[in-house]
C-alpha cells in the first residue's frame, strides 16, 4: 500500500475516457499514456491530456511503464485489452461489459487473481451518491423485504438522426441498448436485490437502421424472493435513468426524468392512513452526476490503500450473463433459469 501518485494509461481515448482522464486527476493519479488507433483523436488528446499517444494498446502495456490502465475500446476490444494488462500485472478499470464471452470473463478474474492486480467493472452507478444511500437504507432493513423494483435507463441519443458511433454495430458493440444500458441496470438490480434465478425478455429495433435491438424490457427473479423489472431504449426522447424499490416497510424512488435526482424514501412509521399518505424523507445531492469520477477514484483507493472493490470483475461477470440470458430468453420467447 503507497500514498504515491499512479501513473496509468487509458486504453481508448473516445467520449466516455475523458471521465476517466477526470477521475484520475482527481484521485492524484497521473495519465501518462494512452493507446488510441485513430490519428485524428489520438493526436488531439495527446494535446489535451499531455500524454504520449500509442495506436497500439500492446505498445503502451510494454513501454508505458504504468501501473494501472482504464479500458475505454468498443466492447469487442475489452478482453483482449484487459487480459494482456492483467497478464502484467497491471491493475485493470475495464467499462462494461467485461466481455460477451463468459468463459473470457473468468480468464480476466483468474489472471488478475494470479497476477496480484485488481480488476474493477466499470458499473459506475453503484458510486452514485444516490444508489449508495438507497444501498444503505436498504441494507439497514428500512425497507423490510425487498419485493419488487424497477429500473429505466432510456434515451434518444441527444435526438440525433443515427446511433453514434460502433453502437450499432453488431460485431463492434455485441448488442443494443439491452446490453448497452441493461447491463448498468442488471448490476444495480443485484446490487439492490441480490442474485437472479431467472429472467425473461422481449426486445426490437423500432427506430434506427441499425443490426441490434433499439428497445427492451425484461423482467428478473431473485433468488432471495421478489421481482424487478427493467426497462431500457434508444427510442425514448430524452434522457431518463431511475429506479424504484418496493418492500414490506418502505419504498426508495430517485429519477432524472423530472429535473435534478433526488431520492425520496416512503414508509408507514406512524401507521396506516389514507392510500397516498406515507411518511418521507427526500435526499438531496450536492454532485450528482459524478459517478463515473466517483469510480475511478474508487479504483485507485481500492491500488492504494486496499479499499474494497466497488464493482469487482465477479460482479461484471453477473451483468453480463444477465444480458445473456435476455438475449436468449427474447429469442426463444421462454424464461432463462439458473
Amino acid at each position: 500500500m503507497t500514498d504515491a501518485p499512479l501513473n496509468v494509461g487509458i486504453i481508448g481515448a473516445g467520449a466516455i475516457s475523458q471521465r476517466h482522464f477526470e477521475g484520475y486527476s482527481h484521485a492524484g493519479a497521473i495519465v501518462t499514456a494512452f493507446a488510441e488507433p485513430h490519428d485524428g483523436t489520438r493526436h488531439r488528446r495527446e494535446t489535451e491530456w499531455n500524454a504520449r499517444g500509442y495506436a497500439d494498446f500492446t505498445k503502451l502495456l510494454e513501454e508505458g511503464e504504468v501501473q494501472a490502465v482504464s479500458i475505454c475500446t468498443p466492447n469487442a476490444f475489452h478482453a483482449p485489452a484487459a487480459l494482456a494488462a492483467l497478464s502484467r500485472g497491471i491493475h485493470v478499470l475495464c467499462e462494461k461489459p467485461l466481455s460477451l464471452d463468459l468463459a473470457a470473463c473468468d480468464e480476466m478474474i483468474a489472471a488478475a487473481r494470479e497476477g496480484g492486480a485488481i480488476l474493477q467493472t466499470g458499473h459506475h452507478l453503484r458510486s452514485s451518491p444516490p444508489v449508495q444511500t438507497a444501498k444503505r437504507l436498504i441494507d439497514e432493513g428500512r425497507l423490510g423485504r425487498v419485493t419488487f423494483m424497477r429500473l429505466r435507463q432510456a434515451h434518444d441519443w441527444g435526438g440525433a438522426p443515427e446511433v453514434r458511433g460502433a453502437f450499432g454495430s453488431r460485431a463492434a458493440s455485441g448488442g443494443g441498448t439491452l446490453l448497452d444500458n441493461g447491463c448498468h441496470m442488471m448490476d444495480l438490480a443485484r446490487h439492490f436485490g441480490g442474485d437472479v434465478s431467472s429472467i425473461s425478455a422481449r426486445m426490437a429495433t423500432l427506430k434506427f437502421d441499425i443490426e441490434v435491438e433499439d428497445t427492451s424490457i425484461a423482467t428478473l427473479d431473485f433468488k432471495g424472493g421478489g421481482f424487478a423489472s427493467v426497462e431500457n431504449a434508444w427510442t425514448a426522447t430524452g434522457w431518463e435513468e431511475s429506479f424504484a424499490v418496493y418492500g414490506t416497510e418502505g419504498a426508495l424512488e430517485c429519477s432524472n426524468r423530472l429535473g435534478k435526482p433526488r431520492l425520496r424514501f416512503v414508509n408507514r412509521e406512524f401507521g396506516f392512513g389514507q392510500w397516498g399518505q406515507t411518511d418521507e424523507t427526500w435526499y438531496d445531492f450536492a454532485t450528482p452526476d459524478n459517478a463515473h469520477v466517483r469510480s475511478v477514484v474508487a479504483f485507485v483507493q481500492s491500488i492504494q490503500s486496499g479499499a474494497p472493490v466497488v464493482c469487482t470483475g465477479e460482479d461484471g461477470r453477473e451483468s453480463v450473463r444477465l444480458v445473456l440470458g435476455g438475449y436468449e430468453s427474447a429469442r426463444t420467447g421462454l424464461p432463462v433459469r439458473w
